[in-house]
């Protein structure tokens, strides 16, 4: 008989449809919030009103801005977020953007709870893989805040409670995880996402694709992330290429946004395979944003495993309305449908680069999930040649 466990987040609140400074406050009054630490990308703070229109509509219950976030979040960036979070003494955050943003401020509250101020002892507190396979995950002690986060984009890291974070040195994204540091509660609000790039927005789309995908075909399935996941398929399927023919289109926005929210739903409860795990090595060693390690990689593994993951394939397939079965070609027709890259040359990796890759890859936990088994090195070397 089958078994198995899902632990649900530490979330209160999904808000959807509201404008994003109008739900901010009113979280900040049910929470009872004095300061309120804002967290949000460069170009959002910068160059649109979305952050200043959060920050106005606080008032002077707003502690400060941080907006020093770099892609792939690596740890010294975390660690300047955590010395501006400690100055300003806030008893809240809200963090404003994509999967960087809200990554930084999870791994910034394990940084905060556990006392972390150097780049070097960030070390001690990711989980990690033992000598004999088995997992390593640190106690984590109960943030000092929690985060209420707008997401911009479509990763879905709001709904989830593992942050990743890059260590430049080894080359290697870490995925630090703890009960609270995922966020309180979401606002999706639409408008807040019109000044998102086009390609950040469609690679993203395809990154919570991706968890869909991932969690049906994952070795620990489950009744809610096998119904969340496939109805999530249907909604980025529709809505996603609306969302390319009319820029401007709410609706197709927000069902986009509800697309994330379901594929989110399996992100830490269902193991993951090969695209994610792949993607991160590949994310670390090449730069390449993992949307589009997403776009390039989910299809080369879906037929890597398709003999171990027929059925539940066959059910990709049909929620995006083929009847032949096959996953790999309905993912990568919604990745060329929406312009984006499809191979490792297109985003200028090079085969040299496969060596790290494929070191990295090995020791990622998520790579050791695939529903295929992956034993060595070369094994991840074949996917990558499907990839190229």
């Amino acid at each position: 008989m089958r078994s198995g466990t899902y632990d649900f987040l530490a979330q209160e609140r999904i808000i959807w449809g509201k404008p994003a400074a109008e739900a901010a406050v009113a979280e900040a009054d049910r929470l009872g919030a004095q300061r309120v630490f804002l967290v949000a990308s460069r170009s959002l703070n910068r160059k649109t009103p979305v952050v200043a229109a959060v920050r106005d509509a606080l008032g002077p219950r707003c502690a400060g801005t941080f907006d020093e976030c770099q892609e792939h979040t690596p740890r010294a960036t975390v660690i300047a977020a955590a010395e501006a979070a400690r100055a300003a003494r806030p008893d809240l955050i809200v963090s404003l953007g994509g999967g960087t943003v809200i990554d930084t401020v999870k791994v910034m509250l394990v940084c905060l709870a556990q006392d972390v101020r150097d780049v070097d002892a960030m070390g001690e507190w990711h989980p990690r893989l033992n000598p004999d396979g088995s997992r390593f995950v640190p106690a984590i002690k109960p943030p000092p805040y929690r985060q209420i986060a707008v997401p911009t984009t479509l990763s879905a890291a709001e709904f989830s409670n593992i942050g990743g974070c890059t260590d430049p040195k080894r080359k290697v994204k870490d995925a630090f995880t703890a009960r609270e540091i995922g966020p309180l509660a979401v606002i999706m609000d639409p408008a807040a996402t019109l000044y998102t790039p086009g390609d950040l927005w469609f690679s993203t789309g395809i990154r919570g694709v991706d968890h869909a995908v991932e969690g049906i075909c994952s070795i620990t399935p489950s009744a809610i992330v096998d119904g969340t996941s496939l109805h999530a398929l249907r909604l980025f399927k529709e809505a996603l290429p609306r969302t390319k023919s009319g820029p401007n289109d709410l609706e197709a926005r927000l069902a986009c946004q509800e697309a994330a929210w379901l594929s989110g739903l399996g992100i830490g409860r269902a193991q993951y395979g090969a695209s994610h795990g792949i993607g991160h090595s590949l994310g670390a060693v090449t730069g390449i944003g993992h949307g589009h390690t997403s776009c390039i990689m989910l299809p080369a593994v879906l037929a890597w495993n398709r003999d171990h993951t027929t059925e539940r394939q066959r059910w990709i397939a049909e929620a995006f309305g083929r009847k032949d079965g096959d996953a790999a070609a309905a993912v990568a027709g919604l990745v060329e449908a929406l312009g984006q890259p499809r191979r490792l040359r297109d985003c200028g990796v090079t085969r040299d680069q496969f060596p790290d890759i494929a070191k990295g890859a090995l020791g990622n936990m998520w790579v050791r999930t695939n529903p295929r088994p992956i034993k060595s090195e070369d094994d991840v070397l074949q996917i990558l040649d499907m990839a190229w």
